[in-house]
């Protein structure tokens, strides 16, 4: 039995990368996805190339206007919201000394503030609704500990967490789970520029520090963007109906708590 039949998700960031290997894991157990990406053109080839089950929406989670009209499109197109996955996320890193407001502003508008203006947004057309819905937030295991060159990213995981906490304790009474998934090092085209910016600050060269993270990685490699489709569909069934405002890492035994 497909555990989100019928259901309608919307994936922030999801026309590349980590959001789209987890479309196509809700379409797999029978949800309808909304391809939410600021890159339309990308979205709507992702959309095209996962079939009549996905459905490209523009959104800018910095710009309330876009988030307003991403939620009211999906409310068009598929009725209601049922699932919201909060993707969409920009890694910087710098020393503290080199660090920029430029860089700070933007991570954190990305980051922080567009995951709560869209769990808000998603909040409001499910209470309106009335059944209820699920929102998962993607944290890291950077918002578990700080790293020397990216307090920023780290800080804006880590308020992740506190907002998945505050958000559920606020929302289940509306019949809305909070929760999040928190992963480790994700192999995947990303990280050829995390890897080069490592070499930089680091002086290594380049391909050093990705071979290096997943070989610390208890499990013996980096994680895939596949490893956290599990949990994503997990905490998006009834079967999580009784989890509440938790982050759980999958980043093959980086992290423990």
């Amino acid at each position: 039995m497909k555990r989100l039949k019928g259901r309608s998700a919307l994936i922030t960031g999801s026309a590349r990368g980590i959001g789209r290997t987890l479309a196509e894991a809700y379409i797999r157990e029978g949800a309808r996805v909304a391809i939410a990406d600021i890159d339309i053109d990308r979205a709507g080839q992702t959309a095209s190339d996962l079939g009549p089950s996905a459905y490209a929406v523009q959104l800018d989670v910095t710009d309330q206007d876009s988030i307003d009209a991403a939620i009211q499109t999906v409310e068009e197109k598929a009725d209601r919201l049922d699932i919201l996955i909060n993707n969409a996320a920009l890694f910087d890193l710098a020393p503290i000394v080199e660090i920029t407001r430029a860089s700070y502003e933007k991570l954190f508008a990305i980051n922080v503030s567009g995951t709560l203006f869209m769990m808000q947004a998603a909040a409001k057309s499910m209470i309106k609704r009335g059944e209820g819905g699920k929102i998962i937030n993607m944290a890291s295991q950077a918002g578990r500990r700080g790293e020397a060159l990216v307090a920023v990213y780290c800080a804006t995981k880590a308020a992740v967490i506190s907002l998945t906490q505050s958000a559920g304790l606020d929302l289940i009474k509306h019949g809305i789970n909070v929760n999040a998934i928190a992963p480790g090092v994700v192999d995947g085209e990303h990280w050829n520029d995390v890897d080069a910016r490592f070499a930089k600050y680091e002086n290594r060269p380049l391909g050093e520090k990705k071979r290096l993270v997943g070989e610390a990685v208890p499990y013996g490699r980096m994680g895939r963007a596949e490893d956290l489709t599990g949990m994503a569909v997990f905490l998006a069934s009834p079967e999580a109906d009784y989890i509440v405002a938790q982050t759980y890492n999958v980043d093959g035994g980086n992290w423990m708590s």
